[in-house]
């Protein structure tokens, strides 16, 4: 089946920095994170209501787990998990809080469990200063994954979380690897390293995600476009955006046939804002021809029982 997409209605949300999408599918609510206003936003479906939650530090990126009121985070500096409702933070590992210049950037929970998030040079102090991406798994364990990155993103997994995706916007590149395992444990060890999708040199992969079919979904900053390649690389869809800096995308609705795909302003010009008033908004797709997956929590039982 041919895939196509529309647009369905749009959150004004004006974020600096919009980021991290994901859905919630026993809440039926959306949530993204504005890393430069250090703010988590939760967007109620049935009652178009926003709440913003004011965070101690900025984020990252974000995911769920099995306590409803409790997030895993990788903040600016680290690991962490977050409680909505007393607003402390436990610190479960911070990498590279010795690396001046590095923070967390793009992540997501893999369908085992483990999470995953990748940092970024934000602001050089060394000529060799790269960043890296990290697993942190349900032991609270934290492992080192990739190295010599410049800007961590587009994470993303298959249905079966054999397949991982992961990108250096700076290098204009998405890259596919095998999660290979290790007996009844995963070991998370990334082999089979091959490039799915190159951009211009104007254009950078931001923010993906995969849907059913294993097709995957990427927002491209300084493009203007959400783009579906399939697992082989193929194009399938190209969806304008009203705003030139789409940041990341996620599946959700009712049905899990929405699109969801946060936008930026940062670093646009004031003629630039003119032109695209809608810059930093949330926008929603409806998609037929295929779904998204739930999104997978990460499992705290162990250590609250």
């Amino acid at each position: 089946m041919t895939i196509h997409a529309d647009f369905l209605f749009s959150i004004s949300s004006q974020n600096e920095l919009g980021e991290g999408v994901i859905w919630d599918n026993l809440t039926q609510t959306i949530w993204w994170t504005d890393i430069q206003a250090s703010t988590i936003f939760q967007f109620n479906v049935a009652a178009r209501e926003v709440v913003a939650h004011d965070m101690p530090e900025r984020v990252g990126c974000f995911g769920f787990t099995n306590f409803d009121d409790v997030l895993i985070v990788a903040f600016a500096s680290g690991f962490g998990l977050y409680n909505l409702t007393t607003k402390q933070i436990k610190w479960l590992a911070q990498p590279e809080i010795n690396i001046e210049g590095n923070r967390f950037n793009d992540g997501k929970v893999d369908r085992h469990g483990n999470f995953w998030a990748g940092t970024l040079v934000e602001h050089r102090k060394t000529p060799e200063q790269t960043g890296s991406l990290y697993c942190l798994d349900s032991d609270f364990e934290c492992h080192k994954k990739l190295t010599g990155i410049e800007i961590s993103n587009s994470l993303c997994f298959s249905h079966r979380c054999e397949l991982l995706y992961h990108g250096d916007s700076q290098a204009h590149c998405v890259y596919q690897y095998h999660l290979a395992c290790d007996g009844q444990r995963e070991s998370n060890q990334l082999t089979r390293k091959k490039a799915l999708i190159n951009t211009a040199q104007d254009v950078f992969p931001d923010g993906a995600c995969v849907d059913e079919d294993g097709n995957v979904w990427s927002a491209q900053w300084g493009g203007s476009q959400v783009v579906c390649y399939s697992p082989e690389g193929e194009v399938l869809l190209n969806i304008p955006t009203p705003v030139s800096q789409p940041t990341c995308v996620a599946f959700g609705g009712p049905n899990l046939d929405w699109l969801i795909v946060t936008s930026a302003k940062e670093s646009l010009s004031a003629d630039d804002l003119n032109l695209q008033p809608q810059a930093g908004d949330v926008f929603i797709y409806q998609v037929k021809g295929t779904k998204g997956l739930v999104e997978p929590r990460f499992n705290l039982a162990q250590h609250f029982s």
